[in-house]
């Protein structure tokens, strides 16, 4: 470990939201920044902010197209709850990872937009070496007013008054991979004068036609629990064991649904991710382009890699290094396998274990290696479908926990004032 990330590392640590700048003994963050392009933050923003409108649009397919929950997506009963209770409501907060490909173009790995995390990491190592930038622009500097205001307005579009005095965050608790995020977001509202309650599912109740966290009432639902936690659970691999969990969360769906559905609360991320974090709306998007306007169709084509769905695609008989498969509610590298970052045998048992219906493949595409040979994976984030900040991370192959994590600034143009 070098002098420079032990201080680095201390530094993070007096923040006490990152309470973990190693992990497995190596290294989470790269000191030195990442320095981009104004022309090339404006390009990877332009395309997130497409995905936003495009993502809204497949929901209003959806919405417009019922059959779909069965014919298409295959949905449990408690996910098409969730989805027909959230009358299309989705969006919040996302992140669509993004690559810049050998040839120049940006293309949209994925969006998450159900529970997506790296807020506190990307917020604070940018807020850390701003001072050692200097004439640089911190992209991330109004994320946090912009946090907060999306969760006003969301409040007040579903009949609140004024500001949101109480709110509750629910998520894993027995899970400590995002807890910093966890930990700015309670920071961040409670320095405006919310009280903040934090529990997971099973800590929520009723009490005097409220909905509680942890016997407090709340008038807002931060939501960081997994739409797909929530209802059914199933094997998405023949070789896999059933979930300890596969039950549904009905009692606590019940509450919050229909808490929200009569206005007593607010949940944001609505439950209609339930659609849009599934992966087989990318395929949708190539598979039934007929039903998206030609914008969209447009957008769709130069941005989103081909996808398929397994049960519609056999990737056995394609070359492997050019697919990838991911299954349909996976997330930060989560149950994702890259054909031309495994051996052969990798691939063939993967292709005999995956239970095709919850996975798709994804056309592998070129990504433009760093100077050091590592990969930039962009993740912009949307807060109320608009371009709000960047996390970004490096890695030598696919993005998944060994990644580096680095501060991102922009270059202003000539002229310019950072």
């Amino acid at each position: 470990m070098g002098a420079d990330y032990g201080e680095l590392a201390g530094r993070l640590q007096a923040t006490q939201v990152i309470s973990d700048p190693w992990i497995g003994g190596r290294e989470r963050f790269r000191q030195e920044p990442q320095r981009l392009k104004v022309a090339i933050y404006e390009e990877l923003c332009r395309v997130a902010e497409g995905a936003g409108e495009v993502w809204g649009e497949l929901g209003r397919v959806v919405a417009a197209n019922p059959r779909l929950l069965d014919e298409y997506y295959g949905l449990t009963s408690w996910q098409k709850a969730m989805w027909l209770s959230s009358e299309g409501r989705w969006h919040g907060i996302a992140r669509v990872d993004l690559f810049v490909c050998d040839d120049g173009r940006v293309r949209v790995c994925e969006m998450n937009s159900d529970t997506p995390s790296g807020e506190a990491e990307a917020v604070l190592l940018n807020r850390l070496l701003a001072p050692t930038v200097g004439g640089l622009t911190d992209p991330n500097e109004g994320f946090e007013d912009r946090f907060r205001q999306m969760l006003e307005v969301s409040w007040r579009a579903r009949g609140g008054r004024g500001r949101v005095e109480s709110i509750g965050i629910v998520y894993p608790t027995d899970m400590p991979e995002d807890l910093s995020m966890i930990a700015i977001y309670g920071r961040w509202l409670e320095a405006h004068g919310s009280r903040v309650v934090l529990g997971s599912p099973y800590n929520l109740g009723e009490v005097k036609g409220r909905v509680t966290v942890m016997g407090e009432g709340v008038d807002l639902i931060l939501r960081h629990y997994k739409t797909d936690w929530w209802g059914e659970r199933q094997p998405i691999r023949r070789d896999q064991d059933e979930w300890a969990d596969a039950e549904p969360l009905e009692r606590e769906l019940s509450i919050v649904l229909r808490g929200e559905m009569e206005g007593r609360v607010t949940v944001v991320n609505p439950f209609g991710s339930v659609v849009t974090q599934n992966k087989l709306s990318m395929a949708l998007m190539w598979e039934r382009r007929e039903l998206f306007s030609r914008r969209s169709r447009e957008w769709i084509e130069r941005y989103l890699p081909e996808t398929r769905r397994m049960t519609e695609l056999n990737p056995g008989g394609e070359k492997q290094e050019e697919w990838v498969l991911k299954s349909v509610y996976g997330c930060e590298g989560d149950s994702v396998i890259c054909g031309r970052f495994v051996d052969q045998k990798v691939w063939r048992e993967a292709l005999e274990m995956v239970i095709p219906r919850h996975w798709v493949a994804q056309r592998f595409f070129v990504v433009r290696p760093e100077a050091d040979g590592l990969l930039a994976n962009y993740g912009v984030y949307l807060i109320g479908g608009r371009a709000a900040g960047v996390y970004t991370r490096l890695s030598r192959e696919a993005t998944d926990e060994t990644a580096l994590t680095v501060a991102t600034f922009v270059i202003p143009r000539s002229g310019d004032r950072a």
